[in-house]
């Protein structure tokens, strides 16, 4: 006779062994590499957080604290962040927050996958703004302006989100797809199919701040397929 609570045990052993483990990474200032971005630890909204902002105009995408020792090409990444508009930003500054992915790791950084959101477009009156609440870029070649002059809709999509408080975030790479998922959703707000740095990229994953931005952010979990 099979012994039921055993073999329970042999299988949830069997699983433990077989199915990846997510990985929290803590998010120091020593654990980060600074890219045209200042980074200092703080408490925002009850949560010990890096809070990411850039001090002067940049001339790229490439804004981002670099994680450390990170090697990182398919998997789930989530973590928990928050975008305002800082008080001298311009008019079209939007909290701009987000994930960066496979992030060369060499000097300049050279290429890059980012999911970004714009917490202020998530509850605009405008409906064309708020269709504009989740971006993907990818660097080299592929800025927001290029992908929406040129395939209009495709790489972005509404979000309910709201400026200056936690938004959960969740990114799953597989090869040539990434799919963006917002505050628990069982379904993707944003998918990607043709990542524009091919599948085969890997590299390090980054916090992202856009313009006239302060960013924060908490609980980072990185999870491996492979």
């Amino acid at each position: 006779m099979v012994n039921k609570k055993l073999l329970g045990t042999l299988v949830l052993s069997v699983l433990m062994f077989i199915l990846p483990k997510a990985q929290k990474i803590p998010l120091r200032s020593a654990e980060v590499v600074p890219y045209q971005v200042t980074v200092s630890e703080v408490k925002y909204k009850g949560k010990n957080a890096l809070a990411i902002q850039i001090p002067e105009p940049a001339d790229n995408e490439k804004t981002l604290a670099l994680l450390k020792n990170i090697d990182f090409h398919n998997g789930i990444i989530e973590a928990t962040i928050s975008g305002q508009a800082l008080a001298n930003a311009s008019e079209t500054a939007r909290g701009f927050v987000g994930i960066a992915f496979r992030v060369a790791s060499d000097e300049d950084i050279s290429k890059m996958e980012v999911f970004y959101l714009r917490p202020t477009n998530g509850r605009a009156n405008d409906q064309v703004r708020r269709n504009h609440s989740t971006q993907y870029i990818s660097w080299p070649g592929y800025p927001w302006e290029k992908l929406r002059k040129e395939t209009p809709e495709k790489y972005e999509a509404y979000a309910d989100m709201v400026p200056a408080e936690w938004i959960r975030v969740k990114i799953e790479v597989k090869d040539e797809t990434a799919k963006l998922y917002v505050n628990g959703a069982c379904q993707p707000v944003l998918i990607v199919n043709d990542l524009k740095q091919g599948g085969n990229l890997c590299g390090s994953i980054g916090l992202w701040v856009g313009p006239g931005t302060l960013g924060h952010f908490t609980d980072l979990k990185i999870t491996k397929l492979d």
